[in-house]
């Protein structure tokens, strides 16, 4: 929030983004602090809410109306499943409570009164909240396009708390999931998965908010694995550290764009393409060592908080399945490997911002993003004041200069402050002293329990687990030093060859073209049915039925002409009919 006042201070819509980062503030801290399923769900909806309204904060832009409703729909999906679980688990077990819904689920199993199956399908359908919110596979998409928001609410949204809330939710629901051991294995693939998928989409994108959005993905994917495996602790540890250097290196991205702005003017896609930045590290000292900070630790290397974060996921899924480690264990490379080719691109070599042909190049259609014209960042309709400002008067705040400067105190203290806890909160997990999960261990479990489990702590098989994951961390960093540092390797030669992979990567393995044909496409060509189907048969019955009424009104009129006699002769007909009828 401190961040915020700096970065927003010239924006139009300022008094307003304030008023939806508390409400989204406020919100948070009630889905933390709820005792039961009723109350969480409550916060979870309002969270939903504040994401809807600060992702589409500069709702002028095309991209982030589009973004926000996006996010919205698509968690939709997910909270849907989550609320058919809930009433489910209610149904079955009378309880909101998370021990009491646990104790009374599994005995209901045990006895048969429940089948496996249908327990099974409660779990999977609480668990599908969780994959929507927490951007798990296949529900993921809206996260990336969520990063149109102001650099803050990519920051606390969608790095640090909202997300991680999924996370929270499958800890808080533990007690229920963990007597259901085939959703616990559908938790645990869907999160190494989706590691895997959020770290090969970063390998190659541009964008310094895009591509720090799907290591989000990446690493809230080694979350879920933790809690499927079993390691509650350990995924609510990497949560926790996992939250410090995020938000750290989003603010940090923040900040960069700040100053990216004063060169490049406010076009979104010029501000955020690190191929448009490079020797940032001149310009902005203080943003570069923390974004440093913040590589280092996400990258595992120790003594940095992701190290040891990390490294007791991978060692609880090597016990629980060595191909699920496979997988952490090869993500952690690849990790490494964007993660300072994001840091190369962006703060060593030449500075490349006033480089006009890349320029032309971006604009021109070769970017991966689709060009947005400069405009202002008043959002406009919420408050008529907010109209006033037109795109000249933002540009009269922010004076062009052919190099960036660093941020102001109220943006750096903050990435300051965050860049402590990057480098040390992890010595309060370490295996041999590990006072963090003393205090937050799995509700099936008692302190004696854990202290027992603790004292067993087998040094060479640590030792043998970082060594793995240190060093496949250090030969992605040594790839793109050799890449994007030292120039040595040539990444575009590497791409060539490779071009059905880097395109596969680059178009994010094509789902959201397969979510555009299968769900959007698809559901525009069910509607125009329907509508045929309203038009001629629903509307062609109320239409026959009033067409009849008027031809019988109308020869029915001839009859009821008012002359006694042409009634008379009716009666006789009439008359003369039955007579006739009756003999024969």
């Amino acid at each position: 929030m401190v961040y915020t006042d700096g970065y927003m201070a010239h924006d139009p819509g300022y008094v307003r983004f304030y008023a939806y980062l508390s409400l989204f503030s406020s919100s948070m801290l009630g889905l933390v602090v709820s005792p039961n399923l009723v109350q969480i769900y409550i916060f979870w909806e309002l969270v939903g809410v504040s994401s809807y309204l600060l992702i589409g904060f500069w709702y002028d832009r095309k991209a982030a109306a589009e973004a926000c409703q996006k996010a919205f729909v698509v968690n939709r999906v997910g909270d849907f499943g989550l609320l058919l679980g809930m009433l489910g688990i209610y149904w079955a077990t009378g309880s909101f409570e998370f021990e009491v819904m646990g104790v009374r689920l599994e005995q209901l199993v045990e006895t048969g009164a429940l089948s496996v199956g249908l327990a099974t399908l409660f779990g999977v359908l609480i668990f599908l909240g969780p994959v929507a919110k927490s951007a798990q596979f296949p529900l993921h998409t809206w996260l990336p396009d969520a990063m149109e928001g102001p650099t803050p609410i990519s920051a606390l949204i969608h790095a640090a708390t909202m997300v991680a809330a999924g996370v929270f939710l499958v800890a808080r629901m533990y007690p229920v999931l963990e007597h259901l051991p085939i959703v616990m294995n559908i938790i645990a693939w869907t999160g190494a998965f989706t590691a895997f998928l959020g770290a090969t989409i970063a390998i190659t994108q541009n964008d310094i908010k895009k591509g720090l959005a799907y290591s989000t993905i990446s690493q809230l994917g080694y979350m879920v694995m933790a809690m499927g495996v079993g390691a509650y602790s350990a995924g609510l540890f990497h949560l926790m550290t996992h939250a410090y250097f995020k938000a750290m290196l989003f603010l940090c991205s923040g900040s960069v764009i700040h100053g990216m702005e004063e060169v490049v003017g406010h076009d979104p896609v010029l501000a955020q393409d690190m191929r448009l930045m490079g020797g940032l590290r001149k310009y902005m000292p203080i943003t570069s060592a923390c974004f440093l900070i913040g590589t280092v630790a996400i990258c595992g290397i120790p003594p940095f908080a992701g190290f040891w974060s990390k490294d007791e996921i991978l060692g609880s899924a090597f016990a629980a399945n060595p191909a699920l480690w496979f997988v952490g264990w090869a993500t952690a490379g690849m990790t490494a490997f964007y993660m300072f080719r994001m840091y190369f691109s962006t703060f060593e070599g030449e500075f490349r911002g006033n480089n006009e042909e890349i320029k032309q190049q971006l604009l021109g259609g070769t970017a991966t993003a689709t060009p947005v014209p400069a405009m202002a960042f008043g959002p406009g309709a919420m408050d008529p004041n907010e109209l006033e400002h037109s795109h000249d008067d933002h540009d009269h705040d922010h004076h062009h200069s052919d190099s960036p400067h660093e941020s102001p105190i109220t943006m750096t203290l903050p990435l300051m402050v965050l860049a402590i806890p990057s480098m040390i909160i992890g010595l309060l997990g370490t295996p041999f002293a590990n006072y963090f999960e003393q205090f937050i261990y799995a509700p099936g479990e008692s302190l004696a329990e854990v202290l027992e489990e603790l004292a067993e702590f087998d040094l060479t098989e640590f030792l043998i687990m970082a060594g793995n994951s240190v060093g496949i961390a250090l030969i992605g960093i040594t790839f793109a030093s050799l890449m994007y540092l030292s120039r040595k390797i040539d990444p575009g030669a590497i791409a060539q060859k490779i071009k059905p992979f880097y395109n596969f990567s680059l178009n994010k393995w094509y789902l959201d073209d397969i979510n555009d044909k299968l769900f959007v496409q698809g559901s525009r060509r069910l509607a125009r049915q329907v509508l045929e189907v309203d038009y001629k048969v629903v509307d062609g019955a109320v239409n026959l039925t009033g067409f009849i009424t008027l031809l019988s009104g109308e020869g029915l009129k001839y009859l009821e002409n008012g002359r006694a006699q042409f009634y008379a002769l009716i009666v006789f007909v009439a008359v003369l009919g039955f007579v006739v009828f009756s003999g024969v």
